[in-house]
């Protein structure tokens, strides 16, 4: 066993001394020692259920045989987090998430681990960990949220948050936002949409990291404990196996991952953690390669807020599953993928039929015959920028208009809740990058206000940061170069033409070349907003989001090194 370096012979005596500390037994220390990654806090609602499943994962290894040993994992609430400097510490927990867990795995030497994610920079975080660790490894999440229930409709934190524009235009009493602020998110569990936390762990069953229902099962649902209780037991199966994170991260797991996440409509957050996990994996995965993946796959879902329906849908309709065996009608997956079950993808999901086709279209009814992500490029993005196409409205597919330019988020929506956006405009956020926040903040704020001021049909945002899964309309994110670095988003000025072409992937800039030349040669990088402690470090290391927003080691000479 692994563990033997901290049990076996009598240079490890003063180990087995602090063993006995913990209280174990002789015949403890001659079992496997399991990690158990708990992600529980009382600050996160996707996280506050996890002592619950925590304490099921543990009984099911110890049912199997190991000996489970608890420690923890942070997490960030981003939409706590949302709108003020809070946010450019989100992400960059993502690989604090992943050190933190490598330190603990290795400073102990654990045979094998079950990790405990929900939230949106968890459940990355904690795959980058298990890819670049690569002992047996198995997740379980805390669940999905339940939609809440306002005036007979479903609702979910993106009503939440639009419902600020909404009552700033006047279309909402401060009754009513009361209302929603009571309603909409009823229960523990990650927030009820295809947000970035739900498409994570969706996307852990289709890398085939998760048992089925991973990603769907209801947070408040026994379904839930039971799910933990069988991984725990399967944790050990993977060890007695020796089936390891790498052998089932491969790159056909990675394609399928991009496949199923066209089919879902997954966050656009999934375009920077999918690159980064599969960095630790050692495979190369170019988001370029995303269009050509949309080209060939049909988008499915229409979640929140995509459309009306929510995660406990998903869940009822099949789950991951039933969309993955509707994909296979095309012969869109690699089904021979070994996954934490021990079998393949192709023998998990036989059987799993689409029990609700207006929940999941039927391959032959899509939303769309390409995927709910688009990757654009042009003169304003050289090497990408990335946009919802699924939750974009038909006339705003193809747009063009003047650039209202902001350096930073509260500028934005100081200018669109106090009315200074029309329709017609393009809004442009920059220096809110991964260097440039640092830390790239989520948009969701701007984009909800837009929406909520009734201008989502008319009025597009453009950014070097990111936006929320739970963002909607004409949002294109994680433009790269970043405008830190002296990208082409650092040269637009007030009333600059901004031209949008989702189906063509365009992003251009109408300024000649000549214009822009004399821009560069003027423009210098901005003072560092922030010059110390660990977001300083962070933007030093930092690559762009095209490259998964990636730390690299500065010893590395390659290009991700160049930093």
């Amino acid at each position: 066993m692994r563990s033997d370096a901290v049990k076996t012979g009598i240079q490890q005596a003063p180990h087995r001394s602090l063993f006995h500390a913990l209280g174990l037994t002789e015949e403890e220390m001659k079992r496997p020692l399991v990690g158990i990654v708990n992600s529980y806090n009382e600050v996160v609602p996707g996280h506050m259920n996890l002592d619950k499943i925590t304490e099921a994962v543990k009984m099911g290894v110890a049912m199997a045989g190991g000996v489970p040993r608890e420690f923890p994992a942070i997490a960030v609430c981003d939409g706590i987090a949302m709108g003020h400097v809070g946010m450019k510490y989100s992400l960059v927990t993502r690989d604090l998430i992943a050190d933190s867990t490598e330190c603990m795995a290795m400073a102990h030497q654990f045979d094998a681990l079950v990790m405990i994610p929900n939230c949106d920079k968890n459940v990355p975080g904690l795959l980058m960990a298990a890819a670049r660790l690569n002992i047996p490894t198995i997740f379980v999440s805390g669940g999905p949220m339940m939609a809440g229930h306002l005036k007979g409709r479903k609702r979910s934190l993106s009503s939440m948050f639009e419902a600020v524009g909404e009552y700033t235009a006047g279309k909402m009493t401060a009754e009513e936002v009361t209302e929603y602020e009571e309603k909409v998110c009823p229960t523990c569990g990650s927030c009820s949409g295809m947000y970035t936390a739900n498409s994570m762990n969706c996307l852990t069953e289709v890398l085939g990291m998760g048992l089925k229902g991973n990603g769907t099962i209801p947070a408040v649902y026994s379904e839930r404990i039971r799910l933990a209780k069988l991984a725990g037991m399967q944790v050990m199966e993977l060890w007695k196996k020796n089936i390891r994170p790498r052998d089932i991260m491969t790159e056909k797991a990675f394609m399928n991952a991009l496949t199923v996440d066209m089919a879902l409509g997954c966050s656009t957050n999934s375009m920077l953690h999918l690159p980064a996990i599969a960095h630790e994996a050692g495979v190369e995965l170019d988001v370029d390669i995303a269009n050509e993946v949309s080209a060939r796959t049909p988008n499915l879902c229409h979640l929140a807020p995509a459309g009306p329906t929510y995660m406990e849908d998903l869940n009822e309709a099949g789950g991951v599953y039933a969309v993955m065996n509707e994909l296979t009608k095309k012969d869109l997956l690699h089904l021979d993928c070994m996954t934490v079950t021990g079998k393949t993808v192709g023998e998990n999901i036989a059987g799993c039929t689409n029990q609700n086709p207006e929940v999941i279209r039927p391959v032959e009814n899509p939303y769309s015959e390409t995927g709910g992500l688009a990757i654009l490029k042009g003169n304003l993005a050289p090497d990408s920028g990335v946009v919802k196409r699924s939750a974009v409205v038909p006339e705003m597919m193809v747009h063009e208009g003047p650039a209202r330019v902001f350096d930073c988020e509260e500028d934005a929506i100081d200018a669109i809740l106090g009315g200074k956006i029309k329709a017609g405009d393009v809004v442009v956020i920059r220096y809110e990058g991964p260097k440039g926040g640092p830390g790239m903040r989520e948009m969701l704020n701007p984009t909800s206000a837009i929406a909520g001021m009734g201008l989502g049909s008319t009025v597009a945002l453009i950014t070097d940061g990111r936006f929320s899964g739970a963002s909607r309309g004409a949002s294109i994110g994680h433009v790269s170069p970043e405008a830190a670095v002296g990208g082409p988003i650092a040269l637009v000025e007030e009333g600059d033409l901004i031209q949008i072409d989702i189906p063509q992937c365009r992003l251009d800039l109408k300024v000649s070349e000549e214009e822009l030349e004399k821009r560069r040669a003027n423009w210098q990088p901005r003072e560092p907003k922030i010059k110390t402690g660990y977001l300083a470090r962070y933007a030093s290391l930092v690559t762009s989001g095209n490259k998964g927003a990636v730390l690299v080691n500065p010893l590395d000479k390659t290009e991700g090194g160049q930093v």
